[in-house]
């Protein structure tokens, strides 16, 4: 499964970073870095992290144009 995040919404508020650290991390105060490929083990975590966004910039699997078909 994928993740994207829209990077001209996100604020850097890092809520992702410390929910799924595995998958998300702070580059300096302001910068995300992520990998858009989950891994297994992390998916739950990266649900969460996207429903804690506050201003909802993670997309993941079909949200994020990568469903199956």
């Amino acid at each position: 499964m994928n993740v994207v995040v829209d990077l001209n919404r996100c604020q850097g508020y890092a809520q992702c970073a410390f929910l799924a650290p595995a998958v998300f991390a702070m580059h300096g105060e302001e910068a995300l870095m992520y990998t858009p490929v989950i891994p297994e083990d992390q998916l739950e975590r990266v649900h969460r992290a996207a429903a804690a966004c506050p201003v909802q910039a993670i997309l993941v699997g079909e949200e994020a144009g990568t469903g199956a078909g």
